[in-house]
Order: structure tokens, then C-alpha cells, then sequence
């Protein structure tokens, strides 16, 4: 008898994701990075001990849940309401 593996997990990542979109995100991330709105957010991130890359990943996940939030609800986007949230 032999004990099986479990299989290795791919944390819902998969390779038909959209690259274009990932892409768009992370450069928004990079400028999102030093604008009024985000850079308290992403310093944060940094002091608290992240990397900078995975803080700017976060930093992207988080303006996708925001594009989409506000896509969703026809709000205008508002930057208090987003650090609020933070």
C-alpha cells in the first residue's frame, strides 16, 4: 500500500485567464501606486513588511474589486469610500 500525493492546488488560478486584463491592472497598480487615492494604502502594505511586488499585486486586486464594485452599482468612484473599506 501506498499513501497518494494530494494533488497540488492551484489557488483558482488557472491558464485561461485573461492576460490582457491581468496585465492592465497591474500597470494600473504601479501608477495607482503613487496617486492620492491608493498610495497610503500601498505604503501600508510595504511597511507592515510586504514586497513591493506583492504589494502592487494587492494593490491591483484591490482596483479590480473596486472597478468591478463600481461597475456593478453605477456609483461614481469615491476615494473615501474606498480607504474606508481599507
Amino acid at each position: 500500500m501506498q499513501k497518494h500525493r494530494q494533488a497540488a492546488q492551484n489557488r483558482g488560478l488557472n491558464r485561461t485567464y485573461n492576460h490582457r486584463l491581468k496585465s492592465v491592472f497591474k500597470a494600473a497598480a504601479l501608477g495607482a501606486a503613487h496617486r492620492e487615492a491608493y498610495r497610503e494604502y500601498y505604503e501600508r502594505l510595504v511597511t507592515a513588511g510586504s514586497r513591493a511586488e506583492l504589494a502592487r499585486l494587492t494593490l491591483a486586486r484591490k482596483l479590480a474589486a473596486t472597478v468591478l464594485a463600481v461597475w456593478k452599482s453605477g456609483e461614481r468612484f469615491a476615494a473615501e469610500k474606498v480607504m474606508s473599506t481599507a
